[in-house]
């Protein structure tokens, strides 16, 4: 059992690592225009549209780019959580935001969370829609991540009728990708 899980986890850090290469020399215009393709596709989204309160990542510099898509729901009306990582705890704690300019800055691993002094604790079970990052993602959901596990444990505690959808440039889709129990799939993908 141990050597099949190495294998399997071997297997998830090559596809990290080629993905991540891959994303890193895609140019910034293309990022650009693939990222609006997708906001375009998300705004549509019935669960979207219907949601309340929606748990968006701010995106790293290779990522589909969420910052443009934070502001125009919040311009909508609609309320945005952020996570914040705790890394002690290795956990994420959802938090509402109202204005990213100010209320964001980098966290642990570079990645933008609310400052510790706009924090607004969410109750997961309060959010509708949970937008999930991903490195790599397969046609059934299944995703890997940067490594960390923060967003595995996360998913495992939210209710399990609240939709999660992965944004993802086709580049990211991977044929398949073997899980370990812990893995937790989105419910939907949004590519371009």
């Amino acid at each position: 059992m141990l050597k099949l899980n190495t294998k399997k986890q071997e297997e998830k850090d090559k596809i990290r690592k080629d993905i991540l290469a891959i994303l890193r020399s895609q140019k910034d215009s293309e990022r650009a225009i693939k990222s609006e393709r997708i906001k375009k596709k998300l705004f549509q989204d019935k669960s979207f549209q219907q949601a309340e309160f929606i748990m968006f990542y701010v995106a790293k510099s290779y990522e589909v780019d969420t910052i443009g898509m934070i502001e125009e729901t919040l311009e909508l009306g609609k309320r945005v959580i952020i996570p914040v990582t705790k890394t002690h705890e290795k956990s994420l704690i959802p938090s509402e935001i109202k204005d990213p300019k100010k209320e964001l800055a980098r966290g642990p691993f570079g990645i933008y969370e609310p400052k510790r002094e706009y924090m607004k604790a969410v109750d997961p079970k309060d959010i509708d829609v949970v937008i999930v990052p991903g490195v790599a993602f397969d046609k059934k959901g299944n995703r890997i991540g940067h490594g960390r596990g923060y967003f595995d444990r996360f998913l495992k505690n939210l209710p399990s009728k609240t939709p999660t959808i992965g944004l993802a440039f086709k580049l990211q889709l991977v044929r398949k990708i073997s899980t370990f129990p812990w893995d937790t799939p989105v419910t939907k993908l949004i590519t371009a």
